[in-house]
């Protein structure tokens, strides 16, 4: 027979909570780390001046990232490409990986805007080598080039490179690689905490009754009772 569960009241588990002292100083720094990674410089500029909290970066150079992120989402590959270089050209030198997806992505728009021609042309001359090289990228090309074998190729099986989501994952693989290089953390620091709750939560849930977090975006305890 399995145990009991044990109750914690509200106000047993507020006091638990009240003992618990995190420095507002370190809360402020969790903010930053977010709006930094995130690239919200205009939040993390006026968050600055309110809080005192320094970035571990200079915010000049958020700017410079958002621009790439954004040359990627809107399909300007080439453009993006330039601006990563001319921010430092190891990135690329450096992740082959990074550069191929972005190739792969300028073949994809190529795709897109009906350049059937001169999207082989480069399928063939820019990526294809790289693709004997490399069996993941061959595989990825391959699914690529299909698209063009279809009358309607964004309803066809490999459609989803059409979709926004396919600009916005080459987009964060980019910004990944400039936060790498920046030495700074790829990912922020508040959705692992987040995560982490949510994992906790769920391993008391077997062994207690206790003020759950159930909405995440206002941290309201819920009475067990």
């Amino acid at each position: 027979q399995a145990a009991a569960k044990k109750f914690i009241s509200m106000v047993e588990w507020e006091k638990k909570l009240n003992d618990v002292k995190v420095r507002k100083e370190d809360m402020n720094k969790l903010v930053m780390n977010f709006l930094v990674t995130e690239g919200y410089v205009e939040a993390a500029e006026k968050f600055r001046l309110e809080s005192g909290t320094e970035p571990d970066i200079d915010l000049a150079t958020i700017t410079d990232r958002m621009t790439v992120k954004k040359a990627v989402q809107d399909g300007n590959v080439e453009d993006a490409i330039e601006k990563v270089n001319d921010l430092n050209p190891e990135i690329l030198d450096t992740n082959p990986q990074l550069f191929f997806h972005l190739q792969q992505q300028r073949l994809i728009e190529l795709i897109r805007n009906g350049k059937v021609e001169e999207a082989l042309e480069f399928a063939q001359e820019e990526l294809a080598p790289r693709g004997e090289e490399n069996q993941s990228f061959l595989e990825e090309l391959e699914r690529t080039v299909a698209l063009l074998a279809f009358e309607d190729a964004a309803n066809c099986p490999v459609g989803h490179l059409l979709d926004m989501s396919q600009r916005l994952k080459t987009a964060s693989e980019v910004n990944a690689a400039i936060l790498t290089s920046q030495s700074h953390e790829k990912d922020p620091k508040l959705p692992s905490l987040l995560k982490m709750l949510v994992w906790v939560q769920n391993q008391l849930d077997e062994k207690a009754s206790y003020p759950r977090i159930n909405n995440y975006s206002t941290a309201a305890l819920e009475d067990p009772a």
